[in-house]
């Protein structure tokens, strides 16, 4: 689901395949990485409000981050960038607070990143096509330099791989917003995928549970707890209901904009 329902496509105003966003503070001190079942998966925030989810990928410099494209861009049509979300409303300074949990405003044991860099394929940004809806935006490193991949795990990190076939039992992580999920806590699913009967390019799994806010969720083949992440094979884009999910399928341009948010 979009950050307020896909089917109704959310994005932020003035699209780029590059944007600068003010500094937010990162945490003092952090809690043990280990205290949370998914410490690589978290919330994005917009001004501080949750709007999406986005996970750690593995990277050089610990510093990338994947979640969906129509989170952090606008829907293009005909070959035009769009101007604003599918609600008018503009999405804001991002930042993205790996393992979030609690209710109310919530917890954030492992700090709030700032978002760098943000990168997307035109694919979607000027043609809004579902088999581009993914982004991978770099973090800034905390006040002591310390990477985000450092602070949640070297090893908790999945690597992407651009090569899967549509047919891998994964593990699918994602955060409801807080009407639906009032604790703020991440729900989960391990299920097979097959190919999107509407939309043959696109991955499909059937999980209950995954409501608005939890596009960009990771979508993770052969994981195996602490020190085997897995491999990320695509984030949630859609689906008509919470049980219904897709994703657009990582393949080599895919890696070309993960390698520009690795430059970055």
């Amino acid at each position: 689901m979009s950050p307020a329902g896909k089917g109704a496509t959310a994005a932020v105003a003035g699209v780029a395949a590059f944007a600068v966003v003010a500094f937010v503070g990162s945490a003092p001190e952090y809690e043990e990485a280990t205290a949370s079942p998914f410490p690589t998966v978290g919330v994005l925030m917009a001004d501080g409000r949750h709007w999406c989810t986005a996970s750690v990928v593995d990277s050089p410099k610990g510093n990338v981050v994947a979640t969906a494209a129509h989170c952090v861009a606008p829907e293009g049509v005909d070959g035009e960038t769009g101007d604003v979300a599918h609600d008018g409303m503009a999405i804001g300074e991002l930042s993205f607070a790996p393992a979030f949990t609690g209710a109310g405003a919530g917890r954030q044991p492992l700090g709030r990143w700032k978002v760098r860099s943000i990168h997307v394929d035109e694919r979607w940004s000027k043609w809004g096509e579902d088999t581009a809806d993914y982004a991978f935006l770099t973090v800034e490193p905390d006040k002591d330099g310390r990477s985000l991949q450092d602070v949640v795990g070297r090893d908790q990190a999945p690597i992407p791989d651009w090569t899967s076939g549509y047919e891998r039992d994964v593990t699918v992580v994602g955060y409801p917003e807080s009407d639906r999920n009032p604790r703020n806590e991440p729900v989960s699913c391990t299920t097979r995928t097959s190919h999107d009967e509407d939309d043959p390019d696109m991955l499909y799994i059937s999980c209950p549970g995954f409501w608005t806010g939890t596009s960009g969720s990771p979508w993770v083949a052969d994981r195996g707890g602490p020190g085997a992440p897995g491999r990320l094979i695509g984030v949630l884009s859609g689906g008509d209901t919470d049980v219904d999910s897709t994703a657009a399928l990582f393949d080599v341009r895919a890696r070309k904009l993960y390698e520009r948010a690795v430059r970055g």
